[in-house]
């Protein structure tokens, strides 16, 4: 399958050619500042180390998107979701989570209103 060709990135006058937004060395420099000025501070005490040790382990268990490998399709996993998210009371017991691909996982937020907070 032919790929997409490849756009500037998106930092203003970098000359870059890049298949996601922002070039590699630009990437570091917007996540960075999407922690420091667009994240709500209390996620980094919800997900920090420990989480990223429980998620690493259950990717390990579960390596594909749990949505679509029902349906019969293998899509490595991207995203470890919150049935019950943590701001209502879930927890990180393996029971509660689930392994998914990024448009899995956009869905599900999609669904619930949680990205353009309309709850």
């Amino acid at each position: 399958m032919p790929r997409k060709p490849k756009k500037p990135c998106a930092f203003p006058g970098c000359p870059e050619l890049t298949d996601k937004r922002f070039c590699e060395k630009h990437q570091k420099q917007e996540n960075a500042r999407y922690e420091k000025y667009d994240r709500d501070p209390a996620v980094r005490r919800r997900y920090g180390r420990v989480w990223k040790r429980i998620r690493d382990s259950y990717v390990k268990t579960h390596p594909f998107c749990e949505v679509c490998f029902e349906k019969g399709v293998i899509v490595p996993v991207e995203e470890v979701h919150h049935k019950k998210p943590l701001a209502e009371g879930g927890t990180h017991d393996r029971d509660n989570l689930i392994s998914l691909c990024k448009s899995c996982h956009a869905k599900i937020h999609a669904e619930r209103g949680d990205r353009w907070h309309n709850k």
